[in-house]
């Protein structure tokens, strides 16, 4: 029953969405991002708490939002670690143990809407602003992001280019937000009229069509040195992404794996990024 459910609800609000657009496209538009926007999952688990709460930071105040700071302190560099959608800080927690080892000192946030953050939504410009504080704040040297994370991340490098950040590292990380929008439209079986209005609604919001956004050209003008993580049979993210990225990354290396999942939680990957980072 939960499956079909899962099925239906979606179409659901796509035949509203279809049947909308024709009374008043720009509500319609703008309640469909909403929809596109709104997590549904990620709030900390109470067998996530006590790893978390014994190293909160601060609560941030960015963009009307409380984001929920981290901080493991060590002698070296800060490293800063960007989530992905529907996750949190926990998310890090192998990778943190082997940061800690050696001694870096790590800063991290749950984003809005995840985590212990407030809000209902995320998306791309809202995120990037929230690791734009967090980058202005705390000065990393280097930058972990996973999926979203780390499409986030290379967005924030490209429109608020940060000297004092020397290396980047992406895992399974997205390149084209007209990837999700795709998904999206193919789940609820939304209309061109209906993806038309969205696209308006995104220019007239953020300043850039759907088909505009791509890491993979942001990456051009980014002279860090940068660390690209993708499995080849990465089921959420396409692999293709982070070749296009590394493509035109100048000072760049992707790491393909076989059979690691989107995830990447495993010793091999988070030695590799230490050893980067150390390099």
């Amino acid at each position: 029953m939960k499956k079909i459910l899962n099925k239906l609800i979606p179409l659901a609000y796509g035949q509203y969405y279809n049947a909308y657009t024709w009374i008043a496209p720009e509500k319609a538009a703008e309640s469909a991002f909403h929809t596109f926007s709104t997590v549904r999952k990620g709030k900390v688990k109470p067998e996530q708490a006590d790893f978390l709460n014994g190293a909160k930071l601060d609560i941030e105040e960015v963009a009307g939002h409380q984001i929920q700071s981290y901080h493991w302190p060590g002698n070296k560099e800060t490293v800063l670690l960007v989530h992905g959608w529907e996750s949190n800080t926990y998310r890090w927690r192998n990778l943190i143990k082997k940061l800690r080892e050696s001694d870096f000192n790590i800063v991290a946030f749950d984003a809005p809407s995840h985590g212990y953050s407030s809000g209902r939504h995320l998306y791309l410009p809202l995120y990037e602003e929230v690791v734009n504080h967090m980058v202005q704040k705390y000065d990393p040297k280097h930058l972990i992001g996973h999926s979203m994370g780390g499409m986030t991340i290379v967005y924030n490098q490209y429109k608020n280019p940060k000297d004092s950040v020397e290396k980047i590292i992406t895992i399974g990380a997205p390149s084209q937000i007209q990837d999700f929008i795709d998904h999206f439209q193919d789940l609820l079986k939304l209309n061109n009229r209906v993806m038309k209005n969205l696209d308006n609604y995104i220019e007239n919001r953020f300043g850039f069509k759907i088909d505009q956004f791509s890491t993979a050209e942001f990456a051009q003008s980014i002279s860090k040195k940068g660390l690209l993580f993708h499995d080849r049979h990465d089921d959420i993210t396409s692999y293709n992404s982070s070749v296009e990225v590394n493509k035109n990354w100048k000072d760049s290396q992707l790491i393909s794996t076989e059979g690691l999942g989107h995830s990447m939680h495993q010793d091999d990957v988070n030695d590799q990024i230490i050893s980067f980072l150390e390099g």
